[in-house]
């Protein structure tokens, strides 16, 4: 009987012992945590206007969070450096750097494996204006960068700006060598996108002033540091998609609330540089955009942000792919490199749809 009484207690005490681990299996996994999707990391690469202080990023960091973008991770081995706005300040902003240098001594790759961004924003160039380096140069050092991008991950997307205007007492070709740059910028993306790792062209020259935007003719003050961001803003918005509570977008209405107005930039003789500024002024969102005007003795060789055909006289400029969609009140620029002289002002036509 003692014997039986042992037994039994036996298998009671680990039927016991099972019960519990079943118990508190069910309790790990009814209390586990539910997976949560990877942040979007972000790079900003380039020099000292990118990074000392480089206060545009705090502009659009907190941009991009108050829109619902909340899943970002602004990345690099550069920490933040004031600016006295809360942000995620981390970034590949380094001062007096230039990108064929960054190029040719392989920099980039342990950066990219430091910081393993999904997206980067490049404006790199200023210093090689500066240094007199040769457009075809510079283009061949973003190219290799990109290369190396998508050697750490094939499916990086690229931002690449036209850097902003400089215009320093030091250099009086400065200017010059950088519009050339800008304009050389667009064809040279046309020919490095590809479907996975797209190449996306931001305009941040145009309507950008040396003298009301830069403290020294080179480095933006605050109203500049607002204006690299504006440009930003919407090509980065969308990369990233709608945020996680979009606004319904209303059923546009083609045709309808669409204005465009013309600016010469800059000129020089026997050419122009101008900019046209698309503007949605109808109370629902557009899908896309085309600007029409005649431009009489006038030859358009290059252009960026917008397709643009000439036909004689009539000239016709069809929305990119990322900025044809536009809320109510917003706005999309366009630019072109032209032959001619004088300073033409055209009036210019505007549909959507």
């Amino acid at each position: 009987m003692r014997r039986t009484a042992r037994g039994s207690g036996a298998i009671l005490t680990v039927l016991a012992a099972a019960t519990a681990v079943v118990v508190t299996m069910g309790l790990l996994v009814s209390t586990a945590a539910p997976a949560q999707a990877a942040a979007t990391r972000i790079m900003a690469l380039g020099d000292s206007i990118t990074g000392s202080p480089g206060c545009w990023r705090a502009l659009l960091w907190n941009r991009l969070v108050n829109a619902g973008h909340t899943g970002i991770d602004f990345v690099g081995t550069l920490p933040p450096q004031g600016c006295g706005v809360a942000h995620d300040g981390d970034n590949e902003g380094h001062g007096g750097a230039l990108v064929t240098n960054v190029a040719d001594q392989n920099q980039l790759p342990g950066w990219l494996a430091t910081a393993r961004p999904d997206i980067v924003l490049m404006h790199f160039g200023t210093n090689d204006a500066w240094s007199n380096r040769p457009t075809a140069t510079i283009l061949a050092a973003y190219g290799k960068l990109v290369d190396q991008m998508r050697a750490s991950n094939p499916d990086t997307k690229v931002l690449v700006a036209q850097i902003i205007p400089m215009n320093p007492s030091t250099c009086g070709e400065c200017a010059q060598r950088v519009s050339a740059l800008n304009a050389a910028i667009p064809g040279w993306v046309a020919g490095k996108t590809t479907a996975r790792s797209p190449v996306v062209v931001v305009d941040q020259w145009t309507g950008f002033s040396t003298a009301s935007d830069t403290y020294d003719g080179v480095h933006p003050n605050a109203a500049g540091d607002q204006k690299i961001s504006d440009r930003w803003f919407p090509a980065l918005a969308a990369l990233l998609g709608a945020g996680p509570n979009p606004t319904p977008t209303p059923t546009p209405t083609p045709g309808a609330g669409c204005t465009a107005a013309y600016r010469t930039a800059n000129q020089w003789p026997g050419g122009f540089q101008a900019e046209v500024t698309v503007r949605n002024n109808g109370p629902v969102a557009v899908t896309g955009w085309t600007a029409n005007w005649t431009f009489t003795g006038r030859q358009i060789s290059q252009s960026w942000n917008a397709t643009v055909t000439q036909s004689g006289a009539a000239v016709s400029a069809r929305n990119a792919a990322w900025n044809g969609s536009l809320a109510s009140g917003a706005t999309a620029t366009f630019g072109f490199i032209a032959s001619g002289t004088g300073s033409p002002s055209p009036e210019v036509s505007c549909t959507t749809g």
